[in-house]
């Protein structure tokens, strides 16, 4: 693919400013995604899938368009630039857009960072790996039915060019394993699930442990109780423990920040959490779910701190926001064939703690233990933070009876100041957190 698509891509720029863009920028996409899932020893998906897509984005003056298409043909390639400047000649003016500073980019033609794995397994294989899955689930005591097993692979290829003179391309593989089962009986039924997903096969987690895993998860939610109204020191586990992260990426983002739209907007060089507390993007980790040689506009990427020791270090910037802030780009443009670009985490994760999870909690007389979360009621500009959430009581430092149909509720900024982190991170979402303890927040209950 790369240096024929690299080529399409300088040729359909060069037709661009010959037709009077100032700048052009073109994105090709690729994908081919296989997957195979199974309800009760029943075959209910079994698919293949590949697209394309290509997008042009023009520069004019102070005004840009972009254009897509899913026909890759260079003999149509001087319709889709006379679309794209008709569209720019009537949009409005966009003082902030335009190419990511020359300077910053490269050429990048190669892909040091292991994101593509030449094994591609079959759809038999798929499928085997599903019915493993949810046998291996059923097998558990107490599980009395199937929500369904998967497993999928998935391979993309991206190229970009600029008319600034970059032209790079790279190409990611995926493999994931899923399964969800149920247990109990009538009203009181229970579901669970766990979920692997790696770039390397090889990496993957087996089907079967994965499935015995739901299992479990699911059989020890059953009979709970509802916790007293009343506010408790919360210990939340690593798979929803990463959420606190995308609620503090969203109110980093360059694009928040601009609008004046985020609770954190006048807090850069403060401290946030607290002051054990680092947080870490990193798009270079070697096979990782979200790295990748460079952003959606062509920048070389690197580890990047947002929070040092509870400080908040950095914005998460685009081009276009960064235009805004007046600063420079760090590098976390994400985009599509159809929209420009916008800034967007890659491998998100905090840094771990130095007590395990049961030290964590070990002091805890009664409390909570968050497995799961649902719905979410998050003021962007306030920082007031309210979510549906089901677990198990903490008493006497131990994990004791399931409880659900409750709600956790606080504000981010005193969630923040008083996060306490295990040491039990592993890498394994893309964003990604240790198991975590919140001092006190208000749960409505029974």
């Amino acid at each position: 693919m790369t240096a024929r698509t690299l080529d399409l891509l300088s040729d359909l720029i060069g037709r661009a400013r010959k037709a009077g863009a100032d700048n052009a920028e073109a994105v090709f996409i690729a994908s081919t995604s296989v997957g195979a899932g199974v309800r009760n020893g029943v075959t209910e998906e079994l698919e293949r899938s590949e697209t394309t897509d290509l997008g042009l984005r023009v520069f004019a003056g102070a005004r840009n368009a972009i254009v897509s298409t899913t026909t890759i043909d260079a003999g149509r390639f001087d319709q889709l630039v006379d679309q794209a400047m008709a569209m720019a000649r009537v949009l409005p003016d966009d003082q902030y857009a335009g190419l990511a500073p020359q300077a910053l980019t490269g050429t990048h033609t190669t892909n040091d960072l292991q994101l593509s794995d030449p094994a591609e397994p079959d759809t038999a294989t798929l499928l085997e790996r599903a019915r493993q899955g949810e046998e291996a689930a059923l097998a558990i005591k107490g599980v009395t039915n199937s929500a369904g097993s998967s497993a999928s692979f998935g391979r993309t290829r991206v190229a970009f060019a600029t008319s600034g003179g970059f032209a790079g391309s790279y190409e990611r593989t995926s493999h994931s394993n899923s399964v969800c089962v149920l247990a109990g009986a009538g009203d009181g039924m229970q579901r669970d699930y766990d979920y692997h997903g790696t770039v390397w096969l090889a990496d993957l987690q087996d089907a079967g442990e994965l499935g015995r895993s739901a299992g479990e998860k699911a059989v020890a939610r059953l009979n709970p109780a509802r916790p007293r109204t009343g506010r408790y020191p919360v210990v939340f586990a690593p798979r929803v423990a990463s959420s606190f992260l995308g609620h503090f990426i969203g109110a980093i983002t360059g694009t928040a920040i601009a609008r004046g739209t985020s609770f954190l907007k006048d807090r850069m060089g403060q401290g946030i959490f607290a002051p054990a507390i680092s947080i870490t993007d990193d798009p270079t980790r070697i096979k990782g779910l979200r790295s990748r040689p460079f952003d959606g506009e062509g920048l070389p990427m690197a580890p990047l701190p947002l929070v040092r020791d509870g400080v908040l270090q950095n914005w998460i910037l685009d081009s276009r926001s960064a235009r805004q802030l007046k600063l420079q780009s760090n590098a976390r443009a994400a985009r599509g064939t159809s929209g420009p670009p916008g800034p967007s985490a890659t491998n998100l994760f905090f840094e771990p703690g130095t007590l395990s999870p049961q030290a964590l909690m070990a002091d805890i007389g009664e409390g909570l233990y968050i497995t799961e979360m649902m719905g979410s009621s998050i003021n962007g500009l306030t920082g007031d933070y309210s979510r549906g959430a089901s677990g198990f009581m903490i008493r006497n430092g131990q994990i004791a009876e399931p409880v659900a149909e409750f709600t956790l509720a606080g504000n981010l900024l005193e969630i923040f100041a008083s996060m306490t982190l295990a040491n039990d991170l592993v890498f394994r979402f893309g964003t990604d957190a240790p198991t975590l303890r919140v001092e006190a927040l208000s749960t409505a209950g029974a």
